[in-house]
């Protein structure tokens, strides 16, 4: 795989890594998953929880996401950055909410600060790619 050619396609880059990674994890073992987002891990499930469903489709999710990335870094397509920006604040937005309602517990907020802060470092890098004149739209 090329390195990435741009402040913002490291950070894109980061976040692929490491969404493919989580993604595995989740999808090779899910417990360690739940605890490291802070969700307890009973010893057994009862009838109609769904948990280990969600979690598989939410990690699978994850993996293709940083496949993703990673293509779009490759690629240097930084309309993708861009967008990237917009979607990853709402999405911190979200959980953030999740966290303030109860929805999630108070452990959850680390997915959100680590979206919103993805942003702003995709963001900054955007901007200073454009002030040192990086890499156009153009895919590569």
């Amino acid at each position: 795989m090329k390195l990435p050619r741009s402040v913002a396609g490291w950070t894109i880059a980061v976040f692929g890594v490491l969404a493919l990674a989580m993604g595995a994890v989740g999808l090779l073992w899910p417990e360690a998953q739940l605890r490291l987002l802070g969700f307890e891990v009973p010893a057994t499930r009862g009838a109609g929880d769904y948990t280990g469903t969600f979690l598989l489709a939410s990690s699978m999710a994850s993996f293709n996401m940083g496949v993703y990335y990673l293509l779009a870094t490759v690629t240097e397509w930084r309309a993708f950055y861009r967008f990237t920006v917009v979607f990853r604040l709402v999405t911190f937005t979200v959980f953030s909410i999740a966290v303030l309602a109860d929805i999630a517990p108070d452990r959850f907020f680390g997915v959100a600060a680590w979206e919103g802060l993805g942003a702003l470092a995709t963001a900054i890098g955007l901007r200073a790619d454009t002030r040192r004149g990086a890499p156009a739209d153009a895919v590569r």
